[in-house]
Parts: C-alpha cells; structure tokens; sequence
C-alpha cells in the first residue's frame, strides 16, 4: 500500500488550483545540464540522464494517449507536451524550487502554462508510475478545458498502471473491497463533486474516484456511453450539467450497481 504522503504527492500534482492556469513567460533559471532528448508521440522529453534505458517506459508512455483515445474517445494531443526529467531528487526539488517557489514540493508535478503542459519528475523507482498518472492529466487537459477535480483524478489514477494492471492490479481495488465489504464506507459521486479542492481529497475520495472511474470503464455499458458523452460535451465546450445526475438516468440503483461491480467483479 503507498503512503497517504505518496497519494497526496501524486494528488497535488493533479488538478492543483491555479498550477493549470499559470501563464507568462518563465523565469530566468540555471540551465540543467541536459544530456539527452528525445521525442515520443506528443511527449518532448529532455532529461539530465540517458534516456535509452527507458524506452519500453517511453514506448507504453506514447500508447496512452491511443488508449485514451480508444476508452474515452479522446482526440490525440494537438500541442507537445514537454517532460523534464532529472537524474535525482535534490536536482528536481533546487530547480522547482527556482521555477514555482510558492508550490510546495512534490515528486511529480504537471503544471499546465497557457496552451502547453508540461511534466517535471525525477528518476526514482516509481517513475513510469508518475509518469503514467502526470500524462494522463496532461493528454487530458490537452482536449478538454476543464475535467472535474474528483473525475481528473480518478482516471489518472486508473491509467497510471500499466496497461496490463489496469483492470485489477491497483492497490485501490483490494481496498475498495473492504471498504464496500466490512465497513459500510462509500463515496458517491454527488459527494466527490462535492470536492473543489485537493485539501478535500483524502485516500477515501482518491480510492473511490478511482472505484467509480473503474465502474464507468469496466461495469454496464450504459455508465461508459455516459462518461463519454460528457467529456465530449466538455470538448465541444457545451456547458455539462452533473456527471452524477447523468448517470443516474442512464443507470438505475446507480450505487448499488457500482456496489455489485466491485463484488463479483474479475478480470
């Protein structure tokens, strides 16, 4: 299980108020001593190691945007997204700390400046995982002008495994489990909607944004058709009503639904 730091680390770097908004020109930085770069899909990537290790990470990176695509019906990333990887952490945290002093530090952030986002993280053990879930927002927020906070966290959460683990291989499902089995604790989506900032978010909203970004991928036909639709209106810039109130028409006894999902649900 991570740490609740770990989820809040990866939370914070989701949807943070005000980091997709930041405009102007950057600030004048020591220049990092780049020693490779490469270009992988939209992903423009320079890094202060060598990057050739990585490509099977870089390769699954590229797919995530066709399997966003092909689940949510997302259009590829009209723009670059740029990834800035650091060899070590003391190197990633002095350089943040020049180019976001007020932000408080994290592993990996996605910070999104005007039309273009961009990706910070450092080499560590779970870098395809950071960098999966920082992707993901930013293939996402490259479409859409807005994705509610709980739902922009959900899918990050969901597509930051790899691809093979997505299904049934989150820590978040085992303790989905207990939580619907032995405790009686749940979440619904008027409750996540509910949640405007990340300080809102705590392991229980994280687990079950991601439980209900499962059901809509995973559970009746009519809970996918229904997500996709709405981030399709949010594309097309039409104002969306309640993710909540949609699927509530299009599923009836909604939360028992999704309680029955994750009971009999296997891969």
């Amino acid at each position: 299980m991570q740490s609740l730091s770990r989820r809040k680390m990866l939370a914070l770097s989701g949807a943070a108020a005000g980091l997709r908004a930041l405009g102007g020109p950057l600030p004048c930085l020591a220049a990092p001593n780049w020693v490779d770069r490469h270009t992988y899909g939209p992903f423009h990537c320079q890094a202060t190691f060598p990057l050739e290790p990585y490509q099977p990470m870089f390769q699954e990176l590229s797919a995530l945007g066709r399997e966003l695509e092909r689940t949510l019906a997302i259009p590829p990333a009209n723009r670059p997204i740029a990834l800035y990887l650091f060899g070590d952490e003391p190197t990633h945290r002095a350089f943040l700390s020049q180019l976001y002093p007020r932000v408080p530090y994290r592993r990996a952030l996605y910070v999104q400046r005007g039309n273009y986002g961009s990706v910070y993280a450092y080499r560590q053990a779970e870098l395809a995982i950071d960098l999966r879930h920082e992707c993901t927002h930013a293939l996402m927020h490259a479409n859409l002008p807005m994705v509610p906070l709980w739902l922009d966290e959900g899918l990050a959460e969901y597509f930051e495994m790899p691809e093979s683990g997505r299904a049934s291989g989150h820590h978040h499902f085992s303790h989905l489990r207990w939580d619907l089995r032995l405790y009686g604790m749940r979440r619904t989506i008027e409750q996540l909607e509910q949640k405007s900032s990340l300080g809102a978010m705590g392991r229980v909203e994280y687990r079950f944004s991601w439980g209900w970004a499962h059901f809509m991928l995973h559970g009746p036909i009519a809970a996918h058709r229904t997500l996709v639709h709405y981030l399709a209106d949010i594309r097309r810039r039409r104002p969306p009503d309640k993710l909540s109130g949609r699927l509530r028409q299009a599923v009836p006894h909604l939360d028992e639904r999704m309680i029955q999902h994750f009971k009999y649900w296997s891969a």
